[in-house]
């Protein structure tokens, strides 16, 4: 698999992001739900953004690796957030975990008014290999 990001612009680099993501000769993409701060019993949780958005990094993770795929090849990853101020104070959490696996992915995030339950984040990803 090969990728190639396209930044027309360099703003974008302190936010841990790319305009676009080409990939070619792909073995394999991974098209994710949303994953939440749900537990393995399927309860979600009523905590704090910082503690649902690591949740919610925890269970996609979780999901990439199981299904044999590297964090370090997401192309693109949606974020769905129901307060954008809790979400932005929050926001270190997730670039942390961007810059570990050195991810490169195109991104959307956006306010929500309601997510399931009493879930305050959500994050979707593409996964290639």
């Amino acid at each position: 698999m090969e990728t190639r990001s396209i930044n027309p612009w360099k703003w974008q680099d302190q936010r841990n992001y790319v305009q676009a993501v080409e990939v070619k000769q792909v073995a394999g993409t991974l098209y994710c739900s949303g994953q939440t701060a749900i537990s393995a019993d399927g309860i979600s949780s009523d905590a704090d953004m910082d503690t649902q958005l690591t949740e919610a990094i925890e269970n996609l993770e979780k999901l990439i690796t199981e299904a044999g795929y590297e964090c370090k090849n997401t192309v693109r990853l949606n974020v769905y957030h129901t307060d954008t101020a809790a979400f932005f104070e929050s926001f270190h959490i997730l670039q942390a975990w961007i810059m570990k696996h050195n991810i490169k992915q195109a991104t959307t995030v956006l306010e929500v008014n309601t997510l399931f339950e009493t879930l305050k984040v959500e994050l979707e990803a593409t996964v290639v290999k």
